[in-house]
């Protein structure tokens, strides 16, 4: 595993639709994982292929399995749910939506409010290219949201309705 660099704006690979992932080989394992390490050294809870200047529809996302887990005292202890989705599609969303701050790591030192669902299923294959299907709700939803945009070559400027540069350091970046 290595570290790889986060590319960004206004990289030109963050604008470009990313390929669809045929090949699941040692090159794929190895972006995957170097995806992991990156997402985790930055900090930040999502990363697509695209921010390490690879144009391929792959994500990962480490994030608590319980949202009031990430708020417990004990935070560092509670259990994290990493995925790694290879062509991930949103296939159905909730109607509900929610507006909420955002920030990413291709946009250091910006922050946007975005509108996203607050539920929504995702299908996608694993890194053995075994199907999948994920239910997602609340911020675990707004993350994969995030990062299939990314796939689209969509920026969450994109979609805000108001951007801003916070005072103090960055939590929680997407």
């Amino acid at each position: 595993m290595a570290l790889r660099t986060i590319v960004t704006t206004p990289e030109p690979v963050l604008r470009r639709k990313a390929k669809t992932v045929t090949k699941f080989d040692e090159n794929l394992q190895t972006l995957i994982d170097d995806m992991i390490e990156t997402m985790r050294e930055a900090p930040g809870v999502g990363l697509a292929a695209p921010q390490v200047g690879v144009s391929e529809r792959v994500i990962v996302v480490e994030y608590y399995e319980n949202e009031e887990d990430e708020e417990a005292e004990d935070a560092e202890e509670a259990p994290k749910r990493l995925y790694a989705i290879i062509n991930p599609e949103i296939t159905r969303t909730s109607v509900e939506k929610e507006v909420a701050a955002e920030g990413c790591l291709s946009i250091p030192g910006v922050m946007g409010d975005v509108e996203r669902h607050l539920g929504l299923t995702v299908k996608g294959l694993n890194r053995r290219g075994q199907p999948v299907t994920l239910k997602l709700k609340d911020w675990t939803a707004r993350i994969f949201q995030h990062e299939i945009d990314h796939l689209n070559g969509v920026l969450f400027t994109d979609l805000a309705s108001r951007v801003w540069k916070p005072e103090g350091p960055i939590e929680d970046k997407v």
